[in-house]
């Protein structure tokens, strides 16, 4: 399927176009990922792998919902923890004299660079999310979607994806990388997130083993504990290869029916999926059916 790269050319291309020219970078990122956006929910509308997913499962209120308050926290929220980032990084380049990060590469090269660093630390804190209870109920909103559309790339819990976004991006800012490549990375994670949940027949082949893309990351909302533990890349499949988490069977296709197997009845609407991880014990006998 052309849609992906093409997209992704298209937009994280575009962002660097616009920042080329003057404009600044919440606005560039607002309008590729934007863009990327719309096409893929107008694809899905055309194209849908599964006819069942093309209808709201009670989802859309919440997905909305939780859309605007993680929109918000990266708006108002996260740039106070980059600015304490950036003044590090400053702080400590003036003390040794240099800088680590190798701002004389091309754009491109500097997104490479920045994609594989950061996705280690993505990769790290997605599968503690996975391995440690305590984060499980934060990231349990995640998995608990009962179909997989576009609109999934943004059902996080904020703490959830405010804890890995800030992570991933504090840790290249640390390093030095500008804030024109800090913005593509959003940009290509953006777009390539909503593709990764995209309820479209992609089809990557050999690119299967570079980017964490929908045909690995549907096994990753399986209700088989065993696979969906596995594929935790968020754009890059790079360490799930190296730490062997990567998982793509090729005698079967992943099911349609996906969620937490053993919590059915997982509270659905925002206020409700907000509250989750702080009444996480009697949420987990309500979604079990048990008083």
């Amino acid at each position: 399927m052309l849609a992906f790269p093409v997209l992704i050319t298209v937009t994280v291309g575009g962002a660097a176009w616009l920042l080329g020219r003057g404009m600044a970078p919440e606005a560039a990122v607002a309008i590729a990922i934007g863009t990327g956006y719309l096409f893929i929910g107008g694809f899905e509308r055309v194209f849908p792998l599964h006819r069942s997913w093309l209808r709201s499962h009670g989802d859309l209120g919440e997905d909305v919902g939780l859309f605007a308050t993680n929109a918000a926290v990266a708006n108002f929220v996260q740039p106070v923890v980059f600015a304490g980032a950036v003044a590090v990084y400053g702080w400590l380049a003036a003390r040794t004299g240099t800088g680590l990060w190798p701002h004389a590469w091309s754009w491109p090269a500097q997104l490479v660079l920045a994609l594989v660093i950061g996705e280690f630390f993505e990769y790290s804190f997605h599968r503690l999310m996975h391995e440690v209870p305590v984060l499980w109920r934060f990231h349990a909103t995640h998995h608990s979607a009962t179909r997989l559309y576009w609109l999934n790339a943004v059902r996080f819990h904020p703490l959830d994806l405010f804890l890995v976004s800030t992570v991933r991006l504090s840790a290249l800012l640390l390093l030095g990388c500008g804030e024109e490549v800090v913005a593509l990375v959003l940009v290509f994670s953006g777009v390539h997130g909503s593709f990764q949940h995209a309820n479209l027949p992609v089809r990557l082949g050999p690119l299967n083993w570079v980017f964490s893309m929908a045909e690995l990351h549907r096994w990753h909302h399986s209700k088989n504990v065993a696979e969906a533990n596995r594929n935790y890349g968020g754009n890059l499949i790079l360490w799930d290869v190296l730490f062997r988490t990567r998982f793509l069977p090729q005698d079967r296709e992943p099911p349609p029916d996906v969620g937490i197997d053993d919590m059915p009845a997982f509270p659905h609407g925002l206020l409700a999926q907000l509250a989750v991880p702080f009444r996480w014990e009697q949420v987990r006998r309500e979604a079990r059916g048990r008083p």
